[in-house]
């Protein structure tokens, strides 16, 4: 089916200004709200229809595409971009703060009762938590389990969080009458409109409490220790943060525990360099290995592995070790092991090592003879990383 016209689903021409094309949205929005029209299913159609055609008309990009091209030119599909007839009930009462002046939360009713059914207050939320764990570069590369003590506020033992002495303490708000929010009637230019919110006396909660809990003093929390296991994946990275939802202190009347954020931080480590998923090794061989080739045993994260030195093996030469780095926190992926060979030049010889270094030094394979091969340090990492 056809879409109408959106300014004649507003009422209004194409040479209607922001005012009016506001003004006649605000009109047909009061004539078939929801709250007006319960459960008129042509109504809230006409209701979506009116707040698409309002979203496109109101954006003044949007309504010149849309008077070019028509719905061809706000249709995503159409490569133009914006809504495309895609339309959210909460999306539409969250515009209702710019056109009715009012909070726009979609939870309020413009014409009587709460759109969240008005139920009482869950309780407030408790605070999150934040804690540093220090993993060196081996635990990180397989993932590891840790108990952690947490200092945390909990639900007072004595009252199961409630706050108050005994049941007999606990009653009903005589301010909302248990119903944990009051309505509140203010006139506007449309006339008088009814809202919802949190019963002052009560803070939400529908209770009211004469006698307090001694051991928390009423406030329903107390302080004590709790042993946590953190499960924290193969590689994570220092400074990098995880949440535990529901770990952090304890909610106040009820309300849902906050959360315990885990920051990472990687101790500093004697063999290994990090850089991403990949991890950098320094192998010193001395001036006789590196021209006769031998093999070295290197250490990996997890092992040792020994690899090939080539005859004529320059300083500077990198080997890589494929997916003996660091893995992806977030993929399958894994890094590699990159060892950089180094010539150990000795910075003392005895007179018999002299003697040889001397002899050595005016023959002619000793001497540098470099070719267009024997590439400079940054032309090898260049090729390296292609």
């Amino acid at each position: 089916m056809s879409k109408r016209d959106y300014y004649e689903i507003l009422g209004v021409n194409k040479s209607a200004d922001a005012d009016a094309i506001k003004k006649a949205y605000r009109k047909v929005a009061m004539q078939y709200h929801p709250d007006r029209n319960p459960g008129d299913k042509a109504s809230e159609e006409k209701f979506k229809e009116a707040a698409e055609a309002y979203e496109i008309l109101s954006n003044g990009d949007k309504k010149a595409r849309y008077d070019r091209y028509g719905h061809a030119g706000v249709d995503p599909n159409q490569g133009f971009g914006g809504r495309g007839g895609s339309v959210n009930m909460d999306d539409i009462f969250s515009q209702f703060g710019d056109i009715f002046g009012d909070s726009g939360s979609p939870f309020e009713s413009f014409f009587g009762g709460s759109r969240s059914g008005g139920g009482r207050s869950t309780g407030q939320k408790g605070s999150n938590l934040r804690i540093k764990v220090s993993m060196t570069l081996e635990e990180i590369a397989t993932g590891i389990t840790k108990k952690i003590k947490v200092k945390k506020q909990t639900a007072c033992k004595t009252c199961h969080g409630s706050g108050a002495k005994d049941s007999k303490s606990i009653k009903t708000c005589s301010g909302c009458n248990g119903a944990g929010y009051v309505r509140q009637v203010r006139s506007t230019f449309l006339g008088q409109m009814q809202t919802t919110a949190a019963c002052p006396t009560c803070n939400g909660t529908g209770q009211q409490i004469s006698n307090h809990c001694t051991s928390c003093r009423g406030s329903g929390v107390e302080m004590n220790e709790e042993m946590i296991e953190i499960q924290i994946p193969a590689g994570v990275e220092d400074g990098m943060q995880l949440s535990m939802r529901g770990k952090g202190n304890a909610g106040v009347n009820g309300g849902p525990a906050g959360d315990l954020l885990i920051s990472i931080e990687q101790k500093p480590n004697e063999t290994f360099t990090r850089d991403g998923m990949n991890i950098h090794f320094d192998l010193y061989i001395n001036i006789a290995d590196a021209a006769l080739g031998t093999q070295s045993e290197v250490p990996t994260l997890n092992s040792t592995v020994k690899i090939k030195i080539p005859p004529g093996t320059q300083s500077g030469k990198i080997f890589r070790l494929k997916g003996l780095g660091v893995p992806s926190v977030q993929s399958y992926d894994k890094g590699d092991q990159l060892v950089h060979v180094h010539i150990w030049t000795p910075k003392h010889v005895s007179s018999e090592e002299r003697a040889i270094l001397e002899k050595l030094r005016n023959m002619n394979n000793f001497n540098p003879h470099p070719s267009s091969e024997d590439k400079g340090f940054f032309d090898r990492m260049k090729e390296f990383f292609n």
